[in-house]
C-alpha cells in the first residue's frame, strides 16, 4: 500500500461526514472522500484532507471523480488492472495477491 504524500487539509467542518450526512460519498483507493461544495476530502487524523487532483495536463478533476478516457494518472479512480488474473477490473477493486499492475495501490 502506498502513502499519500500531497496532505492538504480541508476547511473546518461543522458536521462529521459519514452515511446519511447529505454529501455523496465515492470510495476512492483506502479511504472514503465527500463531495462538499464543488471539491472532494476525507476523514485524517482528526481533521479532512483534500482529495488529490488528476496529475493529466488537460484535467482538473480530483482522481476520485476523474473521467478523462487517456487518464495516465497512477491515482485516479478509473484506472484498469493489467495484470493477467483480474481481465480488466478497475484497480480499485483488484485483490490479486500477484498483482503486477503499475497503478494498483495494493502490489508490493
Amino acid at each position: 500500500m502506498t502513502v499519500a504524500t500531497d496532505h492538504r487539509t480541508a476547511e473546518k467542518h461543522a458536521h462529521t461526514h459519514g452515511p446519511g450526512c447529505g454529501h455523496l460519498a465515492v470510495v476512492h483507493e483506502t479511504h472514503v472522500d465527500y463531495v462538499h461544495d464543488d471539491h472532494l476530502h476525507h476523514e485524517h487524523d482528526g481533521h479532512y484532507d483534500e482529495c488529490t487532483r488528476c496529475e493529466c495536463d488537460d484535467c482538473h478533476d480530483s482522481c476520485a471523480t476523474c473521467v478523462c478516457t487517456d487518464c495516465t494518472c497512477p491515482s485516479c479512480n478509473h484506472a484498469v488492472c493489467t495484470c493477467a488474473s483480474c481481465g480488466g477490473e478497475p484497480c480499485t477493486s483488484c485483490v490479486c495477491a500477484d498483482c503486477t499492475c503499475a497503478t494498483c495501490k495494493h502490489a508490493a
